[in-house]
């Protein structure tokens, strides 16, 4: 979800790009020798995979791999099933747990088991009757804030979310548009969670009132609005609370042209939402055995070891080793706000049809 330039999720999350061709391979015309050893790979923009781990596949399994990026999540999902009958590549990575049910009921995928399936933990775990998805990887979605600003006003910083609408917070929170983001959406999620069906809008109505800013995508409020990170510093960001991921606080010591002894900004632990993101052989791929071999790729210990610090997110496979930094900086939540699948399937759509007329109106 995030990389050295995209310092968050997630997520390619909340971000707004043109698509962008990168890595290697030809773009030979169809059904031609090259075209069969060549894997082309659709995902949201912070996809990131070390060159050594990548031409290491290469070697191994005789495949070139393209990467097509095609904006945040959200864009992301809705560009493939568009073009689900005719996909612009093999295999999509980036779908999230918040987005899921819609690549499923829409047909976007077709089923493969990859070989080292049975290695994912139980909790990742979905669609074992179809295996049209496979878990990639895990974070949470929480607010961030400014350590420096919470202890200049002597104020202790929120850890719940019924302590961002106390009057001590009013303008201090910016988050993402629910309709338009997914850690936004996944920050919705986590509120009905929290509250029920019946008493999450009262919450945000409290918020509302509480002078939450909402803005389109993760990067403008993380680097534009936020005053904890090094970009929002630059950018005379002025909320020191910002709706981001667990794994944000690593990112700023891990990439600071002076490295901090502690990271400059923290995680309200009671305002998280776990979110879990899965890759697909897409239906009407036209290389599908290399789709499956790149599937199969996505859940070596290798790739599963080289996510933390280049997506900051954590792995699904057992045993897979984190950095020592990775963890200690941005350790997972204890206790997580999380939601079935068939629960955001039911809700979601009429959710954020509602929370935009409450919020942004």
């Amino acid at each position: 979800m995030h990389n050295k330039t995209l310092v968050a999720a997630a997520a390619g999350l909340g971000l707004l790009a043109l698509p962008v061709l990168t890595g290697c391979g030809s773009g030979d015309a169809k059904g031609s020798a090259a075209d069969s050893r060549t894997v082309t790979l659709v995902s949201h923009d912070s996809w990131l995979v070390s060159k050594s781990v990548m031409k290491d596949f290469e070697r191994k399994s005789g495949y070139k791999v393209k990467v097509l990026k095609s904006g945040d999540a959200g864009q992301a999902v809705n560009k493939a099933l568009l073009t689900k009958d005719n996909p612009q590549g093999d295999v999509f990575f980036g779908v999230d747990n918040t987005l899921l049910s819609r690549a499923l009921d829409n047909g976007l995928f077709q089923s493969y088991q990859p070989k080292d399936a049975g290695k994912v933990l139980p909790q990742y775990r979905v669609d074992q009757g179809k295996h049209r998805v496979t878990p990639v990887d895990t974070g949470d979605i929480c607010v961030n804030y400014d350590k420096a600003y919470f202890s200049e006003h002597r104020l202790t910083p929120p850890q719940s979310f019924a302590d961002l609408a106390e009057p001590e917070y009013k303008n201090l929170l910016v988050t993402e548009n629910a309709a338009t983001s997914s850690p936004g959406l996944g920050f919705l999620l986590g509120s009905a969670a929290k509250f029920g069906d019946d008493h999450w809008q009262d919450y945000w109505k409290k918020l509302k009132a509480n002078g939450v800013k909402v803005v389109d995508g993760w990067e403008q409020a993380y680097y534009q609005e936020f005053s904890g990170s090094s970009e929002g510093r630059k950018a005379g960001g002025d909320r020191p609370l910002v709706v981001s991921y667990a794994s944000s606080p690593p990112a700023e010591v891990i990439y600071a042209k002076k490295r901090p002894s502690t990271a400059p900004t923290g995680v309200s632990q009671g305002t998280c939402f776990r979110q879990t993101e899965y890759a697909g052989l897409l239906s009407n791929a036209k290389n599908t055995k290399g789709g499956k071999a790149f599937l199969d790729f996505l859940l070596t210990k290798e790739f599963q070891e080289d996510m933390p610090l280049n997506m900051f997110v954590y792995p699904v496979r057992e045993g897979a080793a984190v950095p020592p930094d990775f963890a200690k900086y941005g350790p997972q939540a204890k206790d997580p706000e999380t939601m079935a699948p068939g629960t955001i399937a039911a809700n979601r759509d009429s959710w954020v049809k509602s929370w935009t007329s409450l919020v942004l109106r």
